[in-house]
């Protein structure tokens, strides 16, 4: 039984230092609920159950936003989509161009048709 209690004294240390730790290095933006110096009393003060609500409320979650926009998936992007048709249509036009420079620079399909060479 004492092993028991020594066993979990010492992970209650530990979630409490990794508790404090991970609020005072937090991003001061993402926290939820209390002001960050709040948050890190109440840790000190309640070692276990202040560690616990801070990882349940007062830690925030990473953002998913870039400036305050809502992160889209590529296929819902409409503005992404538009790029794509116009990347499309751009490399038809490329391909036409080659195949039209291919076809000048084919020495099959020469201007010169009575069949003589130069020599």
């Amino acid at each position: 039984m004492v092993r028991l209690w020594i066993v979990l004294g010492v992970a209650a240390a530990v979630f409490y230092i990794y508790s404090v730790a991970d609020c005072a290095l937090f991003d001061r933006s993402r926290v939820r609920g209390l002001p960050k110096p709040v948050w890190l009393l109440v840790i000190i003060l309640f070692p276990v159950i202040g560690g616990v609500l801070w990882f349940l409320i007062g830690r925030g979650r990473r953002r998913t936003t870039i400036a305050g926009r809502r992160t889209v998936a590529p296929d819902d992007d409409p503005q992404f989509l538009k790029r794509l048709a116009r990347d499309r249509d751009q490399e038809e036009r490329i391909r036409q161009l080659e195949k039209e420079l291919s076809d000048l620079d084919d020495p099959g399909t020469d201007n010169d048709q009575t069949g003589r060479r130069d020599g």
